[in-house]
């Protein structure tokens, strides 16, 4: 049982989209740099991309979890915590240490990877409209949990061997903790959220043993 109605969950992200106004857009912004590296696998555009994951983690964790969200769920602070933790995972893993490399891809993991994204950069938004919620009460790309998630994911199956383990851990607990919630709360743009932790841990462990399976 939630500690919230699905009324006080909309109007939640209502009051957050208005208030955070335009950092929605400056995350498309955000998400073409990203892409960057996943077209152009660079070494330096691999650290420019774990530098936009852990702006999207942080702020969300701090602005969404932290100050919006808690205000009808005090499970908000924990949560908000976790994501700023993923934030300084990307800086050290990804930025300082060099350790999240992306690279050329092939087979389900190009596919499931470039669904991902998608799904996070379009689909989502349409999804929420087409069940009759306006554009502002929606949670949006880049700024919001389950969208940056699924979107973190994407970018994750771009990665060359081995991805430091670490990195997976908390957009996978995540991925049940807001996908179970979507259900509960009839949300479908979000359930696709439950199986992408599944799907993407299957995915890089097959490559991880099978490295013959990537073109880097």
């Amino acid at each position: 049982m939630l500690p919230f109605t699905r009324e006080q969950f909309f109007t939640v992200f209502l009051e957050y989209n208005h208030a955070v106004w335009p950092a929605s857009i400056l995350a498309y912004g955000f998400a073409v740099i990203a892409l960057i590296a996943v077209l152009w696998p660079k070494p330096f555009w691999s650290r420019v991309t774990s530098s936009v994951l852990a702006i999207m983690w942080a702020w969300t964790g701090v602005a969404y979890h932290g100050i919006f969200f808690s205000a009808i769920n005090s499970a908000a602070f924990l949560f908000g915590a976790i994501f700023v933790i993923q934030a300084f995972l990307f800086i050290y893993v990804g930025v300082l240490n060099d350790r999240l490399q992306l690279g050329k891809t092939q087979g389900p993991r190009v596919i499931m990877g470039w669904t991902f994204i998608g799904y996070a950069l379009i689909a989502y938004a349409m999804i929420g409209l087409a069940v009759g919620h306006s554009y502002n009460e929606l949670p949006q790309f880049g700024i919001t949990p389950c969208p940056v998630t699924l979107f973190t994911f994407g970018i994750m199956l771009f990665a060359k061997p081995p991805l430091p383990w670490i990195l997976l851990v908390i957009p996978v607990i995540w991925s049940l903790i807001g996908g179970t919630a979507a259900i509960l709360l009839a949300v479908p743009q979000d359930w696709l959220l439950l199986a992408s932790g599944v799907i993407t841990s299957v995915l890089l462990v097959f490559w991880k043993s099978n490295p013959s399976q990537s073109a880097t």
